[in-house]
């Protein structure tokens, strides 16, 4: 007599909910990562080591200061602060701490104060809050001062505009100065969003007699920033040495470099988190909550008026590309409305390639305000982010469209400035 085979019905349902997860993962465009577009740890750790070796040799012998903060480290999370100073031919005599300090223990805003580190006795010197650039005083018996720190790729992260504050000081003082290369980590092949027209400081400088800033999105890693800003815009140049990565490609994203994503700020806790940045930090010249004080910062926006299922209802009719809104609520913890019910969205990327930061963040608030309005406030403070000095009136009588084309003919005039002082492929 033959046997039939036994089903196993658990097998049935586990088969069958597989292919339904595997169909909705196409179906949705998850954003997985080639595999072969990746580069691998251990390959990644041996190149950053070659880098940091250079960057040894650079200073061996003198008297080092690092403007740096926790994302200067090499591939055993060792900073290179720490490296210079294993060298006993090598002084490492003072920090320069950023936004957020040298430690990157200090929320958003907070003023940093000058103290002496208590784990090197190095004194630290706050370039956030009490000034922007090293004093000749603090430079004075420096020998080369060196630049670490991770940005983000949005030109309002304040990384960027405290590295040229501290290359002009390095100038004016004849020391060199040393761009520790690190990768964008949102892609340096693209570029989106105005450059700004006026000086709005630490969320992005324009030089005396320059006509504009750079893009939202500027397409660079902080070492071409530096270059850029070098050849083009200082009147004093700096005796610049940019350190350059190795198998760096700029279209990489940082999850394709083989290296650990280290927090740059408190509020920037995944690559996620960069990825939306230049878009939705626009809320935060806005009186509704782009999430701080959650665990979702940037890829959330709210507040206790919107109601979630008629905002991502909203949104799907706009078809925005490489993206999709998940309704939400969440309370925050700090910041805007802290310890307030609020609704709001969720923003997932599903394309990174078609995804436009930019234009969602400028969609998304337009569509708040117009479910919204009054109730949605917009404040100058917008406007110094967009880079466009008067967007904070625009956005509630103009489409997207049209304030986007205001900046269209910059946008390609700094296209072309960019692309003379591109380091990689």
């Amino acid at each position: 007599m033959k046997t039939e085979p036994t089903r196993c019905p658990h097998f049935c349902r586990v088969m069958r909910y597989g292919m339904a997860a595997l169909v909705f993962a196409l179906a949705t465009q998850v954003p997985v990562v080639a595999e072969s577009k990746k580069m691998d740890r251990r390959e990644a750790e041996a190149l950053l080591e070659e880098q940091v070796q250079e960057l040894l040799e650079k200073v061996r012998g003198k008297r080092v200061a690092l403007v740096t903060n926790p994302t200067g480290v090499d591939g055993n999370f060792r900073m290179l602060a720490d490296r210079i100073r294993d060298d006993a031919k090598t002084t490492v005599v003072a920090f320069f701490a950023p936004e957020h300090g040298l430690r990157g223990d200090a929320q958003a805003g907070a003023k940093i104060v000058d103290y002496v580190d208590p784990i090197t006795s190095v004194p630290v010197y706050s370039l956030y809050g009490q000034r922007p650039a090293p004093t000749p005083e603090q430079l004075e018996g420096v020998e080369i001062l060196v630049f670490d720190i991770q940005d983000v790729g949005a030109r309002f992260y304040t990384y960027n505009w405290t590295m040229t504050h501290a290359m002009q000081a390095a100038a004016r003082a004849k020391i060199p100065f040393v761009v520790f290369d690190r990768p964008n980590p949102i892609g340096a092949d693209k570029v989106e969003g105005a450059p700004n027209t006026s000086d709005v400081g630490l969320i992005g400088r324009v030089f005396p007699g320059q006509p504009f800033g750079v893009a939202t999105r500027h397409g660079l890693t902080i070492g071409e920033l530096a270059t850029l800003v070098n050849a083009e815009w200082l009147q004093e140049k700096a005796d610049l040495t940019v350190i350059r990565m190795r198998g760096y490609r700029r279209n990489m994203t940082y999850d394709q470099t083989g290296r650990f994503w280290i927090p740059p700020s408190p509020n920037m806790p995944t690559l996620e988190t960069a990825m939306v940045y230049p878009g939705m930090c626009v809320f935060e010249g806005t009186n509704l909550s782009e999430g701080r004080g959650t665990t979702k910062p940037f890829e959330t926006v709210g507040a206790p008026f919107i109601r979630p299922e008629e905002v991502v209802a909203a949104l799907k009719r706009k078809d925005l590309p490489g993206v999709r809104f998940r309704p939400t609520f969440f309370t925050p913890l700090f910041s805007k409305w802290q310890g307030q019910l609020c609704g709001g969205v969720q923003v997932y990327i599903t394309d990174r390639e078609s995804f436009r930061p930019v234009h969602t963040g400028l969609v998304v608030l337009k569509t708040l305000i117009e479910l919204y309005s009054p109730k949605v406030e917009v404040t100058p403070f917008a406007s110094k982010l967009m880079g466009v000095p008067d967007f904070h009136t625009r956005i509630r009588t103009e489409s997207v469209e049209a304030i986007e084309a205001t900046w269209a003919d910059n946008l390609k005039r700094y296209e072309a400035l960019r692309a003379k002082h591109l380091l990689y492929e």
